[in-house]
């Protein structure tokens, strides 16, 4: 009867998402709770709310869990010396008095032993529609060594901060200052940032969670955190809520995911989702992932199940994975023509998002010119690795796609070794084995190193001509094949110690720093940058702004365009002012030549240019912040002014960020030249909008700097706020990081 009861009510459950569209019960049942994007400062809280029911402090307590806190300290309740066996101190007073033998003695302090696992761990707290909170948690001697906080889309991937609630802008530093250094009950008396107490208490539970899942031995008789955790399938088809208490799962509720990744509720489903939901809620609730499809939903099954696997993974204390999640970037195997690469993101093991590339000879990404074939061998490609969840682990021709077999298997073993990297345990090599190209940041000099138990086996060596083409060996002169000889040799005997050949001191160093691009191209630490073409701004006002587009590998800059634009976003070339087209290309080599982030920073002003030159390194600096894997400060804006402008480039936008959130906004309105409109040329709604977008507050937040809509009460206001908006979005996101 038992076993009845508990089947009924989570078959409740699986119901409660479709009872407002499908008649499949009678019974009455509350809808899950989907939380609205301002609900997060919202002061009433729903009934399954998770700081009201889960938050850490006030119903999971470490204490209650931790087992040195329960098992490790007899002296309080069971030592007898201190209750029942001092019968010297009432029948023997002078011997306790005059031998020190018998005198009382201080019992040692035992320090209790560690019960945690040194390590890094990925866990989320309880889950809702708009996504969860999560926590990346180094732990270490039974504290926090280091932590990244985590706010994921429906997806499950942290996003950026500027697309969170607002209240959670600011919140980010303090709880993770907070957290960094505490144990885990320390950590649980954390307080939370007011305008983010939902956030704050997720956050708080997923570091309570990571603690746990680290714990050396488990809790006896629990197998999972209790609460509801969130599943989607690599593909991004479904998004799973697995509600689970100590041992058994109690629920479950199934979503279809938009191709934006946002879970569609039960009051837009279709009819046909409605029941596709249903069929595969009720499959997962009763046999989990061992479900069998429906004749016809194959691959709708196929892809519930992974999302299903995906929360059961995170609901697991003991999930076993030997990864661990986050972000990686590896290199296939290197020719002469170019490489692969592939940038990926794991969780609980499996694969759920890459983004693969075909890089040039100079190591650069190829984009739409790379080899037609190629070209269009990439989305097939990648359909195949999410839906696989991995790598190829059996890989063979026959799963290349045709016309792309060298590029196909290049793109798997790219995954492969960012797999590799992602281990929890290493192997205790340094680098991986085989052929990987470097090339100097300066394209002077082409390496394809061949890399065997972490040494340096062979060097071949290539020039690039002035036009950045490679030079044939038969084009050669007889100085560049002495060169090419003699690096050849050098670089394997003596790598970065090699002098200077043949009075080639520039050629050398190039070769010198391209075996160190091939080195970092082969190693299995991911770097702390990603690769590719970042943009950043700086110093906007009403004649335009500075623009940086710089391309980084390894960290290192490799590619950089500097840009004066206008007030319509245009670069304005040779008709900008003499004193910064004079300074662009001595910028440009000078960014070069430093090569780093630190050394871009202290890259001289150009006299005559002072201002431009600021804002031109304050553009290179906002690039490597939006590169950065793990965000050092993670926040939802750059500090500075920024432009805008929308898609018709009729209106230009200024938006000043102070303390990492938008205050004011600056409005123009431009011709059709791409000039600005004087006042007294500007309509009546134009000058209304104006009004009402400079009017916002500058000592918060700016009332249009979080997630601003068109507004007005006439089909004029409608039309110029939409047009302004759009600007104000542009701005907002040039100014974000």
């Amino acid at each position: 009867m038992k076993k009845f009861i508990a089947v009924t009510l989570s078959a409740t459950m699986v119901l409660s998402t479709l009872a407002l569209t499908v008649d499949l019960s009678p019974l009455k049942i509350n809808n899950i709770d989907a939380v609205s994007a301002a609900s997060e400062e919202a002061s009433t809280a729903p009934a399954k709310e998770p700081a009201k029911t889960t938050a850490p402090t006030k119903t999971t307590t470490p204490k209650t869990t931790t087992p040195s806190k329960t098992t490790t300290t007899p002296s309080k309740t069971t030592t007898p010396a201190k209750s029942t066996t001092t019968p010297a101190k009432t029948t023997t007073p002078a011997k306790t008095t005059t031998t020190p033998k018998t005198e009382p003695v201080a019992e040692p302090v035992v320090t209790p032993a560690n019960p945690y696992k040194d390590g890094v761990y990925v866990t989320y707290g309880n889950a809702y529609s708009k996504g969860t909170e999560g926590a990346k948690v180094t732990i270490k001697d039974g504290k926090v060594a280091d932590l990244e906080l985590l706010r994921t889309s429906p997806k499950l991937i942290d996003r950026d901060v500027r697309n969170n609630y607002s209240g959670l802008w600011q919140a980010y530093e303090p709880v993770a200052n907070s957290i960094i250094g505490k144990t885990r009950e320390q950590a649980a008396e954390v307080d939370v940032v007011s305008g983010a107490t939902r956030s704050c208490d997720g956050w708080k539970l997923a570091v309570d969670r990571a603690f746990e899942r680290a714990l050396v031995e488990k809790p006896a008789g629990k197998v999972y955190f209790e609460g509801e955790h969130m599943g989607v399938d690599p593909e991004g088809k479904y998004m799973v809520f697995a509600n689970y208490d100590a041992n058994r799962l109690l629920g479950v509720k199934v979503y279809p995911l938009t191709e934006k990744g946002e879970a569609i509720d039960e009051a837009t489903m279709t009819a046909e989702q409605a029941k596709e939901v249903y069929t595969l809620a009720n499959a997962l609730l009763y046999q989990g992932t061992k479900a069998v499809a429906v004749k016809g939903m194959e691959a709708e099954f196929k892809a519930a199940i992974n999302a299903f696997w995906d929360a059961e993974q995170n609901a697991m204390i003991d999930n076993g994975v030997k990864y661990i999640d986050g972000f990686y970037s590896a290199y296939g195997e290197a020719r002469d023509k170019g490489v692969e690469r592939a940038d990926i993101y794991i969780r609980n093991g499996k694969l759920v998002d890459v983004q693969l590339y075909r890089l040039g000879a100079n190591l650069l990404d190829r984009g739409d010119t790379a080899y037609a074939d190629v070209v269009k061998a990439n989305a097939p490609m990648t359909a195949k690795l999410l839906a696989n969840g991995s790598y190829f682990n059996n890989y063979s021709d026959a799963d290349a796609i045709s016309g792309a077999t060298e590029s196909s298997h290049s793109w798997n073993e790219a995954v492969e070794r960012a797999f590799e990297k992602a281990l929890a345990v290493q192997d205790g090599k340094k680098y991986f084995e085989g052929t990987f190209a470097g090339v100097d940041n300066q394209s002077r000099v082409l390496l394809l190193t061949d890399i065997q138990n972490d040494k340096v086996a062979k060097v071949t060596t290539y020039l690039f001509d002035e036009a950045g083409k490679l030079i044939k060996n038969e084009d050669l002169s007889e100085a560049q094949q002495a060169f090419v000889a003699a690096a050849n040799e050098g670089l394997v005997l003596k790598g970065a110690n090699l002098g200077s050949i043949g009075g080639e001191g520039g050629l050398t160093l190039a070769a010198k720093a391209a075996l160190q691009d091939a080195l970092n191209n082969a190693s299995k630490t991911q770097g702390n940058y990603r690769d590719g073409k970042f943009t950043g701004y700086g110093g906007a006002y009403d004649k335009g702004a500075n623009q940086a587009d710089v391309t980084l590998r390894n960290g290192k800059i490799v590619a950089i365009d500097l840009y004066r634009v206008g007030v319509n976003m245009v670069d304005r070339g040779s008709s900008a002012y003499a004193d910064v087209i004079r300074a662009i290309p001595i910028l440009k080599a000078s960014f070069i030549n430093g090569a780093t982030r630190e050394n871009a920073a202290q890259v001289d002003a150009v006299s005559g240019a002072t201002s431009s030159s600021e804002a031109l390194k304050s553009a290179v600096s906002q690039a490597y912040k939006r590169a950065e894997v793990s965000e050092s400060y993670k926040t939802a804006y750059a500090n500075g002014v920024f432009p805008g402008t929308n898609t018709d480039k009729s209106v230009y936008v200024m938006a000043t960020i102070e303390k990492n959130i938008p205050v004011k906004m600056q409005v123009y309105f431009l011709d059709q030249a791409g000039k600005i409109i004087a006042d007294d040329k500007l309509s009546a709604d134009q000058l209304a909008v104006r009004q009402e977008i400079e009017e916002g507050t500058t000592n918060g937040l700016h009332k249009y700097g979080y997630r601003p809509a068109a507004f007005g009460d006439s089909d004029g206001v409608k039309a110029v706020s939409s047009n302004v908006v759009e600007a104000i979005k542009s701005a907002l996101e040039n100014a974000g990081i």
